[in-house]
């Protein structure tokens, strides 16, 4: 895998499908934690490292216990047909989410032992990664079919890893971006019925609307 490609999906993940501002996934601590820059780089921080050890861990699981692939470790053991070992239907969001529950619970004991002030500061938006469909869709996406060139391609395990690291910075900046927009705000003039949520939610529209500019950077 040449440097393009790599910096293609770092390009494709960060600024035109920003899994927050394109693919509005993860809206609940991008709305939440991003009151503040410390908080907001804190949580994007845990959520690149959760995105890209999800990518790590559910890519091989998918291909050789779960997917019917000539790779399958069930028809290896046991022969026969892989297709007879199809566990995608049953296990695939069951698997997933474990994963991404078990991470999070260490950075959850990480972060409580190493740095107290931002553990309270994040409060029950750590925990609520593992139910945040941005990370869970970033497993899905590396394991499912994407379109290049108007061509099916199937991602490769190192484009995996690069796609959940990509996608969570990608969520940093999103949030670090949001968070100085707030604190901005917070010193600002701003009509009464629009403080706090709905100028974020407005804001948050506009910053989509600007990340729309990158459409067609990459095809």
């Amino acid at each position: 895998m040449d440097f393009g490609t790599v910096f293609t999906i770092l390009v494709s993940t960060i600024l035109v499908y920003n899994f927050v501002l394109a693919r509005f996934l993860g809206l609940c601590p991008y709305i939440g934690v991003s009151k503040d820059t410390s908080s907001a780089i804190g949580m994007g921080m845990a959520v690149i490292f959760v995105m890209t050890m999800a990518s790590i861990v559910t890519w091989p699981i998918y291909n050789y216990l779960l997917a019917p692939t000539a790779s399958n470790i069930w028809a290896k053991i046991f022969g026969g047909d892989p297709a007879q070992y199809d566990l995608t239907k049953v296990l695939r969001t069951i698997s997933f989410i474990l994963v991404i529950a078990s991470l999070v619970q260490f950075v959850e004991m990480f972060l409580q032992k190493v740095s107290p002030a931002l553990y309270r500061a994040l409060g029950i938006y750590l925990p609520l990664i593992t139910t945040n469909c941005a990370v869970l869709g970033v497993a899905v996406l590396n394991i499912d079919m994407f379109y290049a060139g108007g061509r099916p391609v199937e991602l490769s395990y190192a484009k995996s890893v690069i796609q959940g690291f990509g996608a969570g910075l990608g969520f940093t900046l999103a949030m670090v971006i949001m968070s100085g927009i707030r604190e901005r705000l917070e010193l600002a003039d701003v009509p009464r019925p629009l403080r706090g949520i709905p100028i974020a939610f407005i804001t948050a529209g506009l910053m989509a609307l600007a990340f729309l500019g990158f459409t067609g950077l990459i095809k």
